[in-house]
């Protein structure tokens, strides 16, 4: 059986078109196992009941930004080794540092298409197919 068909993914962004673009992305790659949460707090409260492979999150959110997220995720045990990507409009050096420091391990700059997905998700965990 194919990664692609096993991997839970968790897409978190303030933005319903985001969130639809970023679905869309995975689902054109054979994702299927997709969570959606409409912003950094909900995420958080939900990925500590099921923790997930990977999250996917916009960086610019209302309660907890992504960088946020990220590092609350770090500090919980059971999603402390999460995959997480940050999706950011603007890629500037000080910014990855920052999600470096909290062990992000990868990003995506907007705007977002399947092939730099499939890229990204595969930096991360290997073939998919």
């Amino acid at each position: 059986m194919a990664l692609k068909e096993l991997l839970e993914v968790a897409v978190v962004d303030d933005t319903s078109v985001s969130r639809g673009l970023l679905v869309a992305a995975l689902e054109e790659i054979g994702l299927r196992n997709i969570e959606i949460y409409k912003n950094g707090q909900e995420a958080l409260d939900g990925l500590k009941r099921h923790p997930r492979h990977l999250v996917i999150s916009d960086m610019n959110m209302p309660k907890l930004d992504g960088l946020q997220l990220l590092e609350a995720l770090r500090g919980h045990e059971p999603t402390s080794q999460v995959g997480f990507v940050l999706v950011t409009g603007r890629s500037d050096a000080t910014l990855i540092e920052r999600g470096r420091q909290f062990r992000m391990n990868n990003y995506l700059e907007k705007p977002i298409d399947a092939p730099k997905m499939k890229r990204c998700i595969e930096a991360i965990v290997g073939s998919i197919d």
